[in-house]
Order: C-alpha cells, then structure tokens, then sequence
C-alpha cells in the first residue's frame, strides 16, 4: 500500500471510530409533553447528575432533567419544582466547579420536608403573616407551613408541582406551570412561565412571566442554594459579600416584616462595600439577627429595577469564583442557610451541613400583600407580568 493510500484508509478509519463513539455516548432526553431533545456529547457532565436518576412520575406527570449549556458553563434544571439543580461554571484555575446546592435524584426532592433547594417558589415567595391578606375587600386564608404564617406558596407550593418543560435549544429550557383558582388559598387561574437560558460569558438569565383571571397576588423568585467554592466544600462563611442596599426590611420574632425600612449604616446588616459573611454575623448584641438566626433579611435593592445595576456580588475565598446579581425586581432576600443541619444527601455524596450555602433570591418584600407602604404584589386580568434576574459568574485571580 502505498502512502497516499495508507493515509486515505487511517482518515476514514479514524472517521468511522468518532462516528461509533459518539453514537455510544449520545443520550436522548424526554420533555414532558413528550417531544424528545438529543443532549450534545460533547459537554462535560462529570459533575451533573445522571438524567435517568430524574425520571419518575409525580402526580402523574414525569419528571425529567434537561442540560443546558453555553461555551464552558452548564445548568441542569429539574422540572419538578423548576428547580436548578447543578450551575458548573469554571474556577480561577479553570477547573470545572458545580456551584449550586442539589440532589443528584428527583425522589430526595420530593420525599421529606421541602428545602427548596434550586426551586421557583410561588405562588407568592417568602412569607405571608397568618397566612392572610385581603384584596378587593375580600380576606383570603392561606395554608400556613411556617408556624402561623404562610412561607412560598404553602404546603404544596410552585416547588412541589411538575412543570410542562419545552426545551428550545441547547441554551433555553422554558417551564410552564397552571394554578388553578384557590389552590393554597389564592384567588385566580394563574399561569405562570419561567425561562432559563445559559448566555454567553457565564451568565444564567431568568425570565419570569405570569398572567391571571381574577385579582390576585404574585411573589416569584428562584431559591437557589450557592457555595462558589463547589457544593459541599464547607462553610460559605469567608465568602465576601457586597449587597448594594442602604436600606433593610427589619423583622418580628416570626420573620414577618414591621413595615419599617431601616437604614443599614453602623449594623451588621450593611454590605455596600465587600464584607466577608461571618464577620458580624455572630453579633449577639443584634435582636435582627437573633430573630433570623442569622442573615435572613429582605434588602431594598438601591438599583430600583435598573437591570444593569448590579444589585449583588459574592465572592469565593477558595475559589475566585464571582458571582453579580442583577435583576428588575425591588429586594433581595439574604439566607445563608442557618437551618441546614446535615441531614440531606447532597450530590457527589456531599450533606447540607450548617451555613454551607446561601441564598439570594431577588422578590418584592415579605407580606408585601398586608403592607400598604411596600410596593405591590397584585396582579390583575389583562396585565402581564415580567421579571428578569440575572446570575452572572467570572473569576478573580
């Protein structure tokens, strides 16, 4: 055989062996209206859970895992509960780091009390005090899940539904949800969209869209759990945080707000410029943060709705992972997870110990609907309503 040849036959062998191997490693995932998506091969999913682990049925709807991706960054999304379960993004060594807190199965989400880990909460976010609230001279009585209040959504919550998942590009996952009227107490058939979409640069943008029959209330927000260390890499405690607020919504022993809006100057409550979590955060002196057990606040975002202002930035200590939050919403509930105890079984064989991730979930205020001087959470027929929050990841060297 001549060399002319000999490479000839070595090009379409090698040719022959990718297309094999890539036939091998291709997986086909299943929307919930049935329709199928072919996942790329290509990307690298060591750190996101296996998809055939979220393949069940709750309520008789099937749950499923959907990837997307963009570039170096992949989210995985459960359509139970919209949840964001995986958010890998590169580190400042470029190491592939799964930043978002989550199950690597869909039954540890479902069983149990909800942590809500990655999830969309609604049909109203945070809390609801006694589980009340009038509107149109009407009182509307919520299931109460947290104590004497209502807390996102109630016992069966956007996070316990099974969403109608479309997934429109290797980038974009859209999840339709429909609450019918009085479910959990609310008045109005609410339908509700949400869309992920992973954009170029490390950002994961999130649309939300509602619209409704009947006068009600509406509070979404997603709950994702952070740690730009990786999950499960201990404390978040050294992330530095800046939060551009100069003012909070203080709260009773409940965690319902006093309708005040305090400033955050001389309290530990002041992140406008980059403060490490735990700096303060054991001031016993501080009734706040002996009601929340620590950060668990509402801020009133100075951005007032100006998605291009940077409403938030966290930053690993390990990691050089940086995290800006940019969204058109009014708050920002700060959680750094003071009710974790370890007894959840987190992905890579991680639990959800004390204080190792935190939450920022931009929303309208807590018990905005019993608030008159907080702006308002209603939701009227032929009105659309539409939010957008930004996560956007990058490194400090």
């Amino acid at each position: 055989m001549n060399i002319t040849k000999k490479i000839n036959y070595l090009s379409v062998t090698i040719a022959l062996l990718a297309f094999a191997a890539c036939q091998n490693n291709s997986t086909m995932s299943t929307t919930s209206d049935s329709t199928t998506t072919e996942t790329d091969s290509s990307v690298n999913t060591s750190l996101i859970p296996l998809s055939k682990n979220f393949h069940s049925t709750f309520d008789g709807k099937q749950t499923n895992l959907y990837v997307l991706k963009n570039g170096n960054m992949q989210v995985a999304v459960t359509n139970y509960g919209a949840r964001i379960v995986s958010i890998v993004v590169p580190d400042k060594n470029g190491n592939p780091t799964d930043v978002a807190v989550g199950h690597d199965n869909v039954d540890d989400y479902t069983k149990g009390g909800d942590t809500y880990f990655g999830a969309i909460v609604g049909r109203y976010g945070n809390r609801i005090a006694k589980g009340k609230f009038k509107l149109d001279g009407t009182e509307y009585t919520l299931a109460t899940n947290n104590g004497q209040n209502s807390l996102h959504g109630g016992k069966k919550g956007f996070s316990r539904q099974v969403w109608d998942a479309q997934q429109l590009n290797d980038s974009t996952l859209q999840l339709t949800y429909v609450s019918k009227d009085g479910e959990e107490g609310y008045p109005g058939n609410l339908t509700s969209k949400v869309t992920y979409t992973v954009m170029s640069n490390n950002k994961l943008k999130i649309d939300y869209e509602a619209s409704t029959d009947k006068n009600t209330v509406l509070n979404l927000t997603n709950h994702c759990y952070f740690n730009l260390n990786g999950q499960g890499s201990g404390t978040i405690l050294n992330h530095n945080v800046m939060i551009n607020a100069d003012r909070y919504t203080p709260v009773d022993s409940t965690l319902i707000p006093t309708g005040k809006l305090e400033t955050v100057k001389g309290t530990p409550f002041d992140f406008t410029t980059p403060k490490t979590i735990g700096e303060r955060v054991n001031d016993t002196a501080n009734q706040q943060l002996k009601f929340g057990h620590g950060y668990d606040h509402n801020y009133v975002l100075n951005s007032k709705g100006n998605i291009n202002e940077k409403a938030a930035e966290v930053t690993g200590d390990q990691s050089g992972i940086v995290m800006d939050v940019y969204t058109l919403q009014p708050g920002l509930q700060f959680y750094i997870g003071n009710f974790m105890d370890g007894s959840h079984a987190l992905k890579q064989g991680k639990k959800d110990d004390f204080r190792t991730a935190f939450c920022m979930e931009t929303q309208h205020y807590p018990d905005s609907p019993n608030q008159p001087n907080f702006p308002s959470t209603e939701l009227k027929p032929g009105q659309q309503y539409q939010s957008t929050t930004i996560y956007a990841f990058s490194v400090k060297k």
